[in-house]
């Protein structure tokens, strides 16, 4: 583990400190769960930035290790845009939860309105940078490293796109659940919906392709033609997920209570 962490701090030093700086404030936000009584949608409100900072320090720290493949690479104009995007995200998102106010859906104030709509030209401008990584992959040969490990993360940053852009489904209707309200119970932490179709459960999976399938294929499947396999099935889970959520059945359903 510490040789992973000193091999991608040499990889790229910016992202890495990013990411641990998003990994400090993760731990303080769940701290900070503990100790305050705040609440936005029926949810403790530290829970929605505990779970972006750890989802951006995963993101910056796995595209830290797969740019440093990419020859002839602006390096550092990617790290200082997603730095700038996603900084701005966790701290609008931190002082939201603060405020016991809503990040995202939230138009109640022109103030709002513009800072959320800011918000989804972070997203966007995020999924935009790393598609273009994406195509990068997909041109560029890499004879140094295995065939199969290379196919994955190729699928991964197109899933991963692929399913970024599924956030403007929750956008358009400005609520994350489909067939009920947004903020009915649901399992620990996540919250995601037990009752109703849930939309970030989709957003999640698909977009956390990033790490998994590379990390499968490096340590697991070792096979191109595994690989392959084994992202279409991703794919499919994440798009069922998608078309039970969309038809407002719960991928987790709550369990019915014995008579």
């Amino acid at each position: 583990m510490f040789e992973f962490i000193r091999e991608m701090k040499a990889r790229n030093e910016t992202l890495f400190y990013f990411g641990l700086f998003c990994l400090v404030l993760a731990v303080a936000f769940i701290i900070a769960s503990r100790f305050s009584t705040i609440r936005v949608s029926n949810v403790n409100a530290w829970y929605k930035p505990f779970k972006f900072a750890l989802s951006i320090t995963a993101y910056s720290w796995t595209m830290a290790w797969y740019c440093h493949y990419l020859k002839d690479f602006n390096i550092v104009l990617f790290n200082w845009t997603i730095i700038i995007l996603l900084g701005f995200e966790i701290i609008y998102i931190g002082l939201q939860a603060a405020r016991g106010q809503m990040s995202h859906f939230n138009v109640t104030t022109p103030y709002y309105a513009v800072l959320y709509s800011l918000m989804a030209v972070a997203a966007t401008g995020v999924a935009v940078y790393t598609g273009y990584v994406g195509i990068l992959f997909l041109k560029s040969d890499f004879p140094d490293l295995p065939s199969y490990y290379v196919t994955a993360i190729r699928a991964a940053l197109f899933i991963f796109v692929l399913f970024s852009f599924q956030g403007f489904l929750m956008g358009a209707k400005m609520s994350h659940t489909v067939g009920g309200a947004d903020g009915d119970a649901g399992i620990p932490l996540l919250n995601w919906s037990r009752k109703y179709g849930d939309l970030r459960i989709a957003h999640f999976i698909g977009m956390h392709a990033l790490q998994v399938l590379p990390f499968l294929a490096f340590y697991v499947l070792r096979s191109t033609k595994a690989v392959v396999v084994v992202s279409v099935v991703y794919l499919v889970i994440t798009g069922v997920s998608l078309w039970l959520a969309l038809r407002g059945v719960p991928m987790i359903p709550q369990r019915s209570p014995e008579v």
